[in-house]
């Protein structure tokens, strides 16, 4: 699949999109743009890759993604509907000037906060959910007030976490394309076994090649990335379903319970069958960023 810089259609009466895409218009793979995106996700669930961050995303859920911040979500399923609430909006769609006059200080504040993404806990997600679903309808200036109120209410309440501890990177086409690759296969595959060998085919390089690359780009290892994507499966798994820890364990591509153990715990901070019982109830699963493991 070709990689994106990626460009909405923009409306000749509109500064910015706001506007619901649903599958098979929601899939999007790695890919960047220099518009701000604030995005709510109205159905389906899977993993959201930001940056260098891996961790999951569910209904309900609201990001706020800086300029050209690489990101891709993808379902859980492949015949799962998924479908959100896109807002993509440039620095300037109020004015050049705006942003940087005293009442709007906290506004820049949050707007240089995003490049490293942001995803709002529930109770700012929630008050955010109708607003932006009125500004997909929204005509005229009202446009403009809406999205500044949220925004505004971001800004002031900074009820919100990063996930990315990554630098912004303006990819190439190539570049993009060759990460894309990757996150694709990972996605389709990790419930298998999976070696580098196979991986630097896909990536049309040498293992160490592909390894240095990998490290470079994304600041962690594959393996990492891979254990990763896993272990977000397995968390969905263990909240969704009543699958037996073994069952799930194995059905997350891990070969032995010690090693499930071992990577959960690294990543969430406690077993599985803690996890189970602290977040059952929860509408939100807790993120990790991890970093560089040599292997």
């Amino acid at each position: 699949m070709k990689p994106l810089i990626q460009k909405l259609p923009l409306h000749p009466d509109h500064s910015f999109v706001a506007k619901t895409f649903r599958t098979p218009h929601f899939e999007v793979g790695w890919h960047q743009h220099i518009e701000y995106e604030l995005i709510l996700f109205t159905e389906g669930a899977g993993l959201s890759f930001i940056g260098n961050h891996v961790g999951e995303f569910d209904t309900g859920d609201v990001y706020l993604l800086g300029s050209n911040l690489p990101h891709t979500f993808q379902k859980h399923i492949p015949d799962l509907i998924t479908s959100a609430v896109v807002v993509q909006f440039p620095d300037s769609f109020w004015g050049h000037d705006l942003t940087n006059i005293p009442e709007t200080r906290a506004i820049r504040k949050l707007l240089d906060d995003s490049q490293q993404g942001l995803k709002m806990h529930d109770s700012l997600a929630r008050q955010l959910a109708p607003l932006l679903q009125a500004l997909e309808y929204a005509s005229g200036f009202r446009r403009i007030l809406q999205l500044g109120e949220c925004l505004h209410r971001m800004a002031e309440e900074r009820d919100y976490f990063a996930v990315s501890t990554q630098d912004i990177k303006v990819y190439n086409a190539r570049e993009a394309a060759c990460i894309d690759r990757v996150i694709r296969f990972t996605i389709d595959s990790f419930r298998e076994r999976i070696n580098l060998s196979q991986v630097a085919a896909i990536a049309c390089m040498s293992v160490p090649a592909f390894c240095n690359y990998f490290k470079r780009s994304t600041k962690k290892t594959y393996i990492d990335f891979l254990n990763e994507v896993r272990i977000g499966y397995a968390s969905t798994q263990l909240l969704e379903t009543q699958n037996s820890v073994l069952d799930i364990c194995y059905d997350s591509g891990y070969n032995t319970m010690a090693n499930f153990h071992k990577q959960f715990l690294r990543l969430r901070r406690v077993t599985p069958l803690q996890y189970r019982k602290q977040f059952r109830n929860k509408l939100s699963l807790p993120q990790n960023n991890i970093g560089i493991v040599d292997q």
